[in-house]
Formats: C-alpha cells, structure tokens, sequence
C-alpha cells in the first residue's frame, strides 16, 4: 500500500474514532458483493487485509446477518463459495421475521445514528450513495485487488461539526438548572447575613460557583527587563568647572588662572625687619 493512500486511510479512521467514538476492536458488517469480490481478487484471509486496510493493532471482527447470507443462497452456485464463505462469518441479529433483501437489511441495521458503529464493506454503488447521507457510517469498498475506505461526505463533515458546536454550547434546560442552582446559592447566603456585595455579583461568576469552578490565574507574559547592570559601563561624572576659573573669566569668555608669586626678600630686608 503506497504511503499517501495509507495516510488517507488513516485520516478518515481516525475522523470516525474522533467524532463518532469508533474504538479497536472495529467492526465490519459484511454483505454478499464483498464476500464476492474478496474471494475473486483472492485477499485472503479478510481479517488481515481489513486490520492492514484500518491500521489497527488487532483484527476487527466480521458480521453478516441472515438476510445477507439467504441473498447468497438464492444466487445458486454462482456464489456458492461465497455463500460457505459468509457462513463462517458471526451473524449479527436483525429484527426481520422474513427474509429481506440484504440493502434493506444494512440499512435496518445501520438505522439513522449507527449505533453499532459498523464499517459497512459494500460493492454495491446504490447503497454507498444512500449511506453518505447517515452520519457516522464509514464504507469499505474494494477496486481489482485492492481495498479502499471512502472518505468522509459533506454531509458526515457538517453532521460533526454541528454536534461539536452543540456539546460546547449549553442547552436552555441546563442554563436554567444553573441559574437555578446559582439562585438557591444566593438565598442562602443572604440568610447566613452575607454582605450585599454577593447580590450584584455577574452571572458567569454565580454560574462558575454552581458548577464549582475555581478562577483560573490569568496569564502572566514575560516583559522585557532591564539590561544587567555587570556588564554596563559605570558613566562617568562630568568634570565641574573650579571656583577659579568662574571668578578669573574674562570679557572674550576665557577663564584664565591667576598667578601667584611669592616676593623674596634679601638679607638686608631682613636685618632692618629684625631691628
């Protein structure tokens, strides 16, 4: 099996297991055209051909009904192997008190919800057509020798996607056993001589309280912090101007230093200062 085909194949598994809860070990409900074309295409034994075809780790159960296997029967000895065949699949219960044609018997069985959640493994182009429009059945089908899952239809793809929307939002009779709920909590804190404050609270808040939610902590994002003090250059002062050289500044705004000399005095100075 080349990979992109496998990948498909496991896109459309893992749509129905996600959306529609189909769990190992998978079941696959089998009729009389299927058996027919295993048994002329030689994929034998099925049981592995379908685990490869599923990717799953172990072999899925198969199912036929009686309706199925009286079809068989009466197509003589044309498929008079499939018929031995078909009887060594298990035989799945429908409630037919005669016998019908194996679709009607499919579709009886499939009903409008699959609830048996079977992968229904057909040749039958008319019943694959009426299949797409029930949500949740996924269709097997072989081409020569090899095995093929269709992929999900519009209808299926827009089916999940309203049940998802409707599992998120609440329903008006759950919003009403909230409020109620949130209600009953509000009148007994206004008798337990609560603050008024608990009155004009939100209805999300008295909801969350219902429900018995803790406040979740709100996200705190990193800012940008300050530069690391080691590996800065300390600044350096500004040199300040001498009280010198404010007082000598000149007209032309030059400061000039004044110059101080020291008068020496000779020796007959200082005889006549000692005198």
């Amino acid at each position: 099996m080349r990979v992109k085909k496998r990948s498909k194949h496991r896109k459309a598994v893992k749509f129905y297991s996600t959306c529609f809860g189909f769990r190992e070990p998978y079941k696959v409900l089998i009729d009389g055209t299927f058996v027919q074309h295993l048994i002329t295409q030689r994929l034998l034994p099925a049981d592995e051909a379908l685990r490869d075809l599923l990717s799953a780790s172990r072999a899925p159960a198969l199912f036929t009904s009686k309706c199925i296997v009286a079809e068989l029967r009466r197509l003589g000895k044309s498929h008079a192997e499939s018929f031995d065949n078909a009887q060594l699949l298990a035989t799945n219960k429908c409630e037919h008190d005669k016998v019908v044609s194996a679709v009607n018997c499919i579709l009886s069985l499939i009903g409008d919800r699959n609830p048996e959640r079977f992968f229904v493994a057909t040749q039958d182009a008319d019943l694959r057509e009426k299949l797409r429009e029930i949500p949740g059945v996924p269709v097997i089908y072989g081409l020569k020798n090899s095995l093929f899952i269709e992929q999900p239809s519009v209808q299926q793809r827009k089916f999940a996607q309203l049940d998802e929307e409707k599992r998120l939002n609440m329903d008006i009779s759950e919003y009403k056993k909230l409020m109620k709920a949130a209600s009953e909590g509000k009148t007994t804190a206004s008798e337990n001589g609560s603050d008024g404050e608990q009155h004009e609270r939100p209805i999300s808040s008295l909801v969350k309280n219902a429900l018995g939610v803790a406040d979740k902590s709100k996200f705190k994002r990193n800012r940008a912090k300050g530069p690391n003090p080691l590996s800065c250059k300390k600044k350096k002062p500004n040199p300040q101007p001498s009280a010198i050289q404010n007082k000598g500044a000149t007209v032309d705004g030059e400061a000039k230093r004044k110059r101080v000399r020291k008068r020496k005095r000779s020796q007959k100075d200082n005889k006549q200062a000692e005198t």
